[in-house]
């Protein structure tokens, strides 16, 4: 059992560390404010391999794997939740492809999507949907050698830029829910105005409108019916995204509270002298430390799923515990500020706003507490 991190690890981790600070960082308020990435740094990402750290070389990749993935994701969500955000629903659909794609489809989508130059969806969730594939009301038909799409998405990331979409429909074959390779802004492809979301902005969430949308057969993805597990195995190296992510923001609202002790003085000396102030950096650091060899193990589980439920059970514990916990440490570095943080004028205002979001998406926190309920009761 060894806890040091190889040579290339600490490569990927220090490139990441050093394109976020030297080239997010200075934008990241901007972004925040605009709710949009510059392309600029959309073009850093992808000429660092960014976009394609945990899959190989031969698809465009960077053969990182997803424990090098998830050592970037820290980095980048630690100065950009959208950012990081964004990358995450984007390898999620590569994860997809990556499992259940056929030679053909990956050479198609995922090297544009490896290389940078398409950023990927992938959409499940509709208005009348949670996380229940048998309330999929978007409807695939068998017409001739294609399907005729009909439907409607809710909250999809990424779905205005150009790539492929891994898209969830109830198809006539089999009655069940099947995964579809959608080219975006395909005829009949529209799309809403970006939600108005209170955090991880330039990470847009959309609704996607399908209307008689035509899909050739050859993109449907693993077979007739063969939604669930996609989604299933789809989701879950989706959560190693989202768990690096606020792994990032927990670790950044840590650094930020404790700067923020040293330099607020009281009574001629500062807060950090205090025994309360101290007892809550003592639990950042401890919540901090706990979440990150929970989330490195994830990606370290990652690189070889052998049991798709076991990891599905891993993934679910990781992501509650991960995201849950970063809403704890920066919540307590909101308490160390006192009233300041609560301003937009300090940056923990925004990193509150970003890590909140973390509980609610890719399966909210019950949701995945039922899950390894579930799994571990049938062990």
């Amino acid at each position: 059992m060894d806890f040091n991190l190889s040579k290339e690890q600490l490569l990927i981790q220090r490139m990441a560390r050093d394109f976020a600070e030297k080239y997010i960082e200075p934008v990241a308020e901007q972004i925040d404010q605009e709710n949009k990435i510059p392309e600029d740094i959309l073009k850093g990402l992808a000429e660092l391999d960014l976009f394609g750290i945990p899959f190989p070389e031969e698809y465009g990749g960077a053969d990182g794997g997803y424990d090098g993935y998830v050592l970037a994701m820290e980095q980048i969500g630690k100065v950009s939740g959208g950012i990081a955000m964004t990358l995450s629903a984007h390898s999620l659909a590569l994860s997809a492809l990556s499992v259940f794609g056929t030679e053909e489809q990956k050479q198609k989508y995922m090297v544009p999507g490896c290389k940078g130059t398409d950023i990927l969806s992938f959409a499940f969730t509709e208005p009348a949907t949670g996380s229940d594939p048998k309330q999929i009301t978007t409807t695939a038909v068998k017409d001739g050698d294609h399907y005729i799409i009909n439907g409607t998405k809710r909250f999809i990331s990424n779905a205005n830029w150009p790539g492929a979409m891994i898209l969830f429909a109830t198809d006539d074959e089999s009655g069940r829910p099947s995964g579809f390779i959608v080219d975006k802004n395909c005829e009949g492809y529209s799309i809403s105005e970006p939600w108005d979301k209170m955090g991880m902005h330039g990470g847009m969430l959309l609704d996607v409108y399908m209307k008689d949308v035509k899909v050739p057969a050859k993109n449907l993805l693993a077979g007739p019916g063969m939604g669930y597990p996609i989604l299933q195995l789809g989701i879950s190296y989706g959560k190693v995204g989202v768990s690096s992510t606020a792994l990032g923001g927990m670790v950044a609202a840590f650094e930020e509270g404790l700067k923020y002790a040293k330099e607020k003085m009281h009574r001629d000396k500062p807060i950090s002298r205090f025994q309360s102030i101290q007892l809550k950096i003592a639990d950042m650091a401890i919540k901090c430390e706990a979440a990150r060899w929970l989330t490195y193990r994830l990606g370290y589980l990652a690189n070889d799923v052998k049991d798709p439920r076991q990891f599905a059970k891993e993934a679910a514990l990781t992501k509650t515990f991960v995201c849950e916990t970063a809403v704890e440490v920066t919540r307590l570095a909101m308490d160390i500020h006192g009233s300041y943080g609560l301003m937009n004028d300090y940056k923990v205002s925004r990193m509150w706003r970003d890590v909140i979001i973390g509980p609610q998406i890719e399966g909210v926190a019950d949701m995945q507490k039922m899950i390894v309920a579930g799994l571990t009761l049938a062990d």
